[in-house]
């Protein structure tokens, strides 16, 4: 009966993927089909954590995390939870072996939500690390299977798209972070005076990491590389998009890609992956 309550597990991770976001649902149904059910579960368990910090507005977030912490440890201990997503995700993490350490310091990233922080670099750094780049780390053990060497080889270049795709949604976010949950995560500026100049210099470095995780893209498995390139070309088309609009407008509005967009995108991404470009 075990197997009939696994495989709801992993449906649940499967829906939440799918009602949160469009671009990783399209990416995932892109990877061999023997890996999908556990990137989906490593979704739904961060985007979990996520609604926790930026979501439950009226109740006690920090009470919700100690205590998704705590049902964490307890399910991975034990091998078993009554919640879906955490029963997926614990599967998963025995499973492919994942390094229990990355899990600690997303959740320290979260933890880092709950607090009111001037980001100095060092800060920065260390809330990207632990938000976007092991979660980038955590997939990569899925899709090598257990190759260690795989790993080692390819971990530079996860964390670089990890953290690319981070501080893209930074300033897709901008808005929101600053108005709405009080955040303001590029060290050293005062949000009050963001403009052209301030968001050019956070573009050079993203694009600098998309282009070194380009080359990490490349060296996939085959199992993998079409399903992360398509996420890739998803967050470049958002990046594009963000580039051409000015700093004044990205504090005042969510820059977003139409669904139809999506689509067009991962149709010609096809293509060139068809046409051995990658």
């Amino acid at each position: 009966m075990k197997k009939l309550f696994d495989e709801l597990a992993y449906k649940v991770s499967k829906a939440v993927t799918e009602k949160y976001s469009t671009s990783f649902s399209l990416g995932i149904l892109a990877l061999k089909p023997s890996i999908r059910h556990a990137i989906y579960a490593i979704y739904g368990y961060v985007r979990l954590a996520d609604e926790i910090v930026d979501s439950f507005h009226e109740y006690d977030k920090a009470c919700l995390l100690e205590r998704f912490k705590l049902e964490t440890w307890t399910a991975l201990e034990e091998g078993i939870s009554l919640n879906p997503i955490l029963q997926s995700f614990q599967d998963t993490v025995n499973h492919f072996s994942i390094d229990k350490t990355l899990i600690e310091q997303f959740l320290h990233s979260m933890q880092m939500d709950l607090q009111q922080i001037d980001y100095n670099s060092d800060l920065y750094n260390e809330y990207i690390l632990g938000s976007a780049e092991v979660v980038g780390l955590m997939c990569l053990q899925v899709f090598v299977e257990g190759n260690k060497q795989a790993f080692d080889n390819l971990k530079p270049y996860a964390m670089k798209l990890g953290s690319a795709f981070q501080k893209i949604n930074f300033l897709r976010d901008l808005k929101d972070d600053y108005y709405v949950l009080g955040r303001s995560y590029f060290p050293n500026i005062d949000m009050k005076t963001f403009d052209n100049e301030i968001k050019l210099e956070i573009e050079n470095e993203i694009e600098a990491e998309f282009k070194e995780a380009l080359i990490g893209i490349k060296k996939l498995p085959v199992s993998s590389k079409f399903g992360v390139y398509l996420a890739y070309k998803y967050y470049l088309s958002l990046f594009k998009k963000i580039k051409s609009t000015p700093a004044d407008k990205i504090m005042n509005q969510r820059i977003r890609i139409p669904n139809s967009q999506k689509f067009s995108l991962a149709m010609s991404s096809y293509v060139q992956y068809k046409m051995a470009i990658l």
